[in-house]
């Protein structure tokens, strides 16, 4: 493979070029692209080596000097990221002439559609031989642990029910090294987040940008549960989705997120849009200091997530009505 750089000047060293790859999988190949594009590379971009499968097709452009040398995605993590599309394109398929929204009569909480949603998902993933942990069919698959797909078919069931159009599928990858590659549907507006750990988070395939702290006094705060009270924000919105109201916090609808509700949240609820809003440099973690990536379907966790001080701010104010 041969790359020519036509536009760099002489004496900038590879170091110094911001590169983009974009990876396709093509049948048992892959096509990637190095293009050019102006962006931020900051804390909220981690840096990750390049890794190409060999018999590798490329096609190249380059320029733009930027700041550091940064890969968005392995080709395996791109290869991983088209099937948890898969899945998700197989849920809205299957909900689309649905038309009982009702409950289930099985467990408490549960809907038909939750059925519905977790049938057409799993059925993707036992293709593609990928471990799940569903929160409506538990641990599904065989395999070692390495890779496990943390997966809430239709997150805000209850709002889709009613209808309120807050609801979505979150799906995650994760490894030893915690959540890998994420994809939340937003089904009632019809787009779709996804990110790759160290590649940056998308909204309908577009580059979301880093986010900017925000002070106490003027954040809207998106929150599950009732607050006691008002610890100093500006406003503050129950939704009813977490993974959309962190998707929301990743894109700048809302300045951060509080779970005010006691033990509510499993892994499938939170860890897509975490994964979201940590590759566009918000802060998300538990309440309380527990792992927020757990493949335990009994785990529940108390996330916050927000930018610089505002997430001290906010986890403080949480543990202080504990």
């Amino acid at each position: 493979m041969q790359i020519n750089f036509p536009r760099l000047p002489i004496g900038v060293g590879l170091d110094e070029v911001a590169l983009i790859v974009d990876v396709e999988a093509v049948l048992s190949y892959v096509v990637f692209q190095i293009r050019d594009e102006t962006l931020k590379i900051d804390h909220c971009h981690q840096l990750q080596p390049a890794m190409f499968s060999r018999g590798s097709v490329a096609r190249a452009r380059v320029g733009g000097i930027g700041a550091g040398l940064w890969f968005t995605a392995a080709v395996d993590d791109v290869v991983l990221l088209s099937v948890l599309h898969e899945a998700v394109d197989a849920i809205v398929v299957a909900l689309r002439d649905h038309d009982d929204w009702g409950l289930s009569g099985g467990r408490d909480g549960q809907y038909v559609s939750d059925l519905v949603a977790d049938k057409a998902v799993l059925t993707v993933f036992k293709r593609h031989g990928i471990q799940v942990l569903s929160e409506e069919s538990g641990l599904v698959g065989e395999g070692d642990g390495s890779l496990i797909a943390v997966v809430d078919p239709l997150d805000g069931s209850t709002n889709a029910s009613r209808p309120l159009p807050w609801f979505a599928t979150s799906l995650c990858v994760v490894d030893d090294a915690g959540a890998r590659a994420a994809v939340v549907h937003d089904h009632p507006a019809g787009v779709r987040y996804d990110a790759l750990r160290g590649g940056g988070a998308r909204l309908d395939g577009a580059l979301l940008p880093c986010r900017e702290p925000v002070e106490l006094a003027d954040a809207i705060v998106g929150v599950n549960g009732l607050p006691p009270r008002n610890p100093g924000w500006a406003q503050y919105r129950a939704l009813g989705a977490a993974a959309l109201d962190l998707c929301a916090v990743a894109d700048g609808r809302l300045d951060a997120y509080v779970d005010y509700d006691h033990e509510a949240h499993g892994g499938w609820d939170y860890l897509g849009g975490m994964l979201v809003c940590q590759e566009v440099g918000v802060t998300v973690g538990d309440a309380f200091g527990r792992a927020l990536v757990t493949t335990e379907h009994a785990a529940r966790r108390t996330p916050v997530a927000a930018v610089g001080a505002l997430f001290d701010d906010l986890i403080a104010a949480r543990r202080d009505i504990s």
